[in-house]
């Protein structure tokens, strides 16, 4: 598949690229974002680049093609992300490769700078996070590593803007590096024997060797495209002969040599002092990811958001854009303008009837949902910017465990807060199919996205507290245990967990307000018009009676598995189409005095474990094909109903909200 887009794509731009290339974490799409002006989710946790971003620069009056790959730990593949990358690299002719390093983890990044020197592609280094390698008493000798490669370094602090000016001056001059260093006498032996039987590409039959030495078994495909097949069996029997010299695998033997090289270089290039005292963000840094004190921080996290999205955003903004804005000024000039313009009655309820575009579809998505999700927008790219949720990441290790999972799988559950149609897209980043497939059903079952989830805080905000705990507490208990039951289920092996944890700090302002600016533009482009779809197939259904017909078919289920009234039915039949339309449902049932506390703990249960949206389902067809879809659907849509009117049950007889 990805092939296929790297080639389609290349077509499109006769500009010269630039390259951006790095381990994950380390600040890419920060640079791409600065690079180009144009927004990509720039997060302290790797992932968010699982496909390829491009935009366009314009350095000295000229045009270049910014291209931001998916983060490797090698160029030697060992998940579809490294393979995006290699690829790229292989099959399009880059201009200029910009590897963005992590100042303060040089080894790891120098382990990416020699295999792209090996390459032979014109070259520079970007040195980013310098102020936090400088915070941790690191400092790189800038002329030194530059002397070494015989490149041009560059410090940046992207989060900060530093440093992008001198990073795009050198970007359009990039040099190749005379660096070379030389594997032990066998490993050279078949570096040379298998090179002049490769086909040219656009990195050296070198770099290309070394890969097929070490078991790239992703390159089968491109070799099979480019190679005779006698080729090909002369070139395994290469790679045979050359294992059965060694008692570790080749893969490992060519790695070790190359730390080695690294350690040289290192030892060269860095020089380490007393880190700094970091006194109150050193006390937060242990205390987020503590096993005990992280999640009394957790909730107090939570509260704050509560407080911020549940009571300012669905209380005093929803009360001002509903009452105020729509409800005193654009409703009704909308419907005085429609009345006078368009005499014919179908055409005046299409606009401003119950189930008008206006009137409902504009008022639920703009005056409602717009300032729950733009406050709830905010709060996320606090947490994002500050460097919280790969610790939370750390943190829920050991909770993520019992579900055959490890804490990475913490991030794109997080994102599916945003939206689970993205966030299903990155459980790419996850090492194993396993993994992928208890984590997209899990997002699909109990993960709110951001719209929906904006909308819940906002009824909450209404009720009691120990309402909104007990809905928490239900999605909890009910996604472990589902993932608990997954991993026993579904064969196949958990990863070990690695990730590494950036330094707390104070979010940008500049980049909290990038991000909600972007995810709102999101919003407005992706979610209206749904809303605007949804209320034309209310309408379409109420003028043809089949609303009324959903919702008495729905009824014995509704009002008496859920305890809810009749007029529910609506809801959770748009919930489907847009999950945060259901919830709206349920919003204006809450405004119009029809849900009391429980009904409103029990319905926000039920619809939030409720069917996959139509896009995610989509999304999941397209990841796993159309079986797994169908099948994680068939699961969820009863399971939804079982646990809610289970609730519903439980709740009554203990009478908590009475």
């Amino acid at each position: 598949m990805h092939d296929h887009s790297i080639k389609q794509k290349d077509t499109e731009s006769d500009s010269p690229s630039i390259c951006l290339v790095g381990n994950p974490n380390v600040g890419k799409s920060a640079i791409f974002g600065l690079l180009t002006g144009r927004y990509v989710t720039v997060s302290n946790y790797p992932g968010t680049t699982v496909e390829i971003t491009r935009g366009e620069a314009y350095i000295h009056k000229k045009k270049y093609q910014i291209i931001d790959t998916p983060g490797v730990n090698s160029l030697v593949p060992m998940s579809e992300d490294e393979k995006v990358t290699r690829d790229i690299l292989l099959q399009k002719k880059s201009d200029t490769v910009v590897h963005v390093a992590d100042s303060k983890n040089m080894k790891r990044s120098l382990f990416i700078t020699i295999q792209l020197i090996e390459m032979g592609l014109p070259l520079v280094i970007d040195l980013n996070m310098r102020d936090e390698a400088s915070s941790r008493g690191i400092d790189i000798d800038e002329d030194a590593l530059s002397e070494i490669f015989g490149l041009d370094v560059v410090s940046t602090i992207a989060v900060q803007k530093k440093g992008i000016n001198t990073l795009k001056k050198i970007a359009v001059k990039p040099g190749i590096s005379h660096y070379t260093f030389n594997y032990d006498d066998h490993i050279e032996e078949y570096i040379s024997r298998i090179g002049p039987l490769l086909p040219e590409s656009h990195i050296s039959r070198r770099s290309v060797a070394l890969m097929v030495l070490s078991g790239d078994r992703t390159l089968r495909g491109w070799l099979l495209d480019n190679l005779s097949k006698e080729n090909i069996k002369l070139i395994e029997s290469f790679v045979n002969d050359a294992a059965a010299k060694y008692s570790e695998p080749l893969s490992y033997v060519i790695s070790q040599q190359r730390l080695k090289a690294v350690e040289a270089v290192a030892g060269r290039i860095i020089r380490k002092s007393a880190p700094q005292q970091k006194m109150l963000s050193g006390f937060f840094e242990k205390v987020t990811t503590h096993p005990a004190w992280g999640f009394p921080f957790l909730l107090v996290v939570l509260y704050i958001v509560y407080q911020f999205v549940g009571s300012f955003g669905a209380g005093t903004l929803v009360d001002f854009f509903e009452e105020t804005i729509f409800g005193e000024y654009l409703n009704p000039w909308a419907e005085k303008i429609v009345t006078a313009l368009i005499p014919v009655q179908f055409l005046q309820e299409l606009l401003i009837g119950p189930y008008g575009v206006i009137t409902m579809a504009l008022t639920y998505a703009i005056a409602i949902i717009l300032p729950i999700t733009a406050t709830f927008f905010i709060a996320f790219s606090i947490m994002e910017d500050s460097g919280y949720l790969p610790r939370l990441a750390a943190m829920l290790n050991k909770v993520f465990r019992i579900m055959g999972l490890n804490g990475k799988a913490v991030l794109p559950m997080v994102l599916g807060l945003g939206c689970d149609t993205m966030a299903t897209l990155t459980t790419r980043i996850l090492d194993t199919p396993k993994e992928r497939l208890i984590v997209i059903i899990l997002l699909a079952l109990g993960v709110p996205c951001s719209a929906q989830l904006g909308v819940i805080l906002g009824m909450f905000g209404k009720q009691p507290f120990s309402a909104v705990l007990i809905w928490a507490g239900t999605l909890v208990a009910v996604t472990v245990f589902v993932g608990f039951v997954s991993a026993k289920l579904i064969p196949g092996q958990r990863a070990d967990f690695i990730l590494e944890l950036p330094p707390l700090r104070l979010p940008q302002f500049s980049n909290v307000l990038i991000k909600t600016l972007w995810r709102i533009e999101w919003y407005l482009k992706e979610a209206v018009p749904l809303f605007i779809l949804g209320t034309l197939i209310l309408f379409t259904a109420d003028k043809l009676g089949l609303l009324p017909f959903a919702q008495k078919m729905a009824s014995p289920v509704i009002v008496t598995v859920l305890g809810l009234p009749a007029e529910a039915a609506e809801s959770f039949i748009m919930g489907f189409l847009r999950r945060d339309y259901g919830a709206a449902g349920l919003f204006n049932l809450q405004e119009q005095g029809l849900l009391n506390t429980e009904q409103v703990v029990v319905s926000l249960v039920t619809i939030t474990l409720f069917i996959p949206c139509i896009a995610n389902l989509f999304m999941i067809i397209k990841e796993k094909g159309m079986k797994v879809a169908m099948l994680t659907a068939a699961f969820i849509f009863p399971f939804s109903i079982l646990v809610g009117g289970v609730l519903h049950r439980v709740l009554l007889m203990l009478k908590i909200f009475e």
